[in-house]
């Protein structure tokens, strides 16, 4: 059964966030402005950590997930914002399937919730 996240006493939310690639990059970066301006000057904190998990990632250095990262979003995070991904610069898109596959499968996910 996987870990849950070292308890926060701080009320502070940690999202870790994956832009992904193309459109990901752009939806993301707006999603982030509308959750920032959600929680201004609310009781609750939300505190965001990108991760360059992407195609330009796994061209310039062969990387999907680093070895480790699972159990550190495991860890630390209360919840992941993961971006689109997808590239017609990678073969066979392995880069998104190792991460987003990986990250289902090792996490024990069950739901690909898409808000609108």
């Amino acid at each position: 059964m996987p870990s849950k996240p070292a308890e926060n006493t701080s009320g502070t939310k940690r999202i870790a966030v994956i832009p992904g690639d193309g459109i990901g990059v752009e939806v993301t970066r707006e999603a982030l402005k509308v959750l920032k301006a959600a929680t201004s000057g609310g009781p609750g904190k939300l505190e965001f950590t990108e991760f360059d998990w992407g195609a330009d990632r796994y061209l310039r250095d062969g990387t999907t997930l680093p070895e480790g990262a699972v159990e550190m979003l495991r860890r630390d995070f209360d919840a992941i914002l993961f971006g689109a991904v997808g590239d017609p610069r990678v073969p066979q898109n392995k880069h998104a399937a190792d991460i987003l596959l990986g990250l289902r499968t090792r996490l024990d996910l069950y739901v690909n919730l898409r808000p609108v």
